[in-house]
């Protein structure tokens, strides 16, 4: 057994749970915080056979697209002076971690 653990956008979060329950993967969803945008996150936690990794992978990323967005960003003029300034990101797409899984239990 592996768990795949993937982190992605709040706004792809029902897309990519809707794929994966539709393809029979059962998805655990836990509600997280990007650090470095401080943007929603979902962490989805899905436990699955070795053999069906792939497949979840697959699913995942129809699901997740990186697309680019306008942020508000800070930028220091030197002299003690902030000003916002917008800084264009790349949000979306997917992190995912597999682990191996030594018991798993459905109670």
């Amino acid at each position: 057994m592996k768990l795949v653990t993937a982190i992605v956008n709040k706004e792809d979060s029902k897309a990519v749970c809707s794929a994966l329950l539709k393809e029979k993967f059962y998805v655990t969803r836990l509600s997280t915080t990007g650090g470095f945008l401080m943007a929603g996150n979902m962490t989805l936690m899905i436990c699955t056979e070795d053999d069906k990794v792939d497949a979840c992978i697959d699913c995942i990323s129809r699901c997740c697209r990186q697309r680019t967005e306008i942020v508000p960003g800070t930028a220091t003029m030197g002299i003690g002076l902030e000003s916002t300034m917008p800084m264009e990101v790349t949000v979306g797409g997917a992190t995912v971690f597999v682990t191996n899984v030594e018991r798993f239990e459905k109670l």
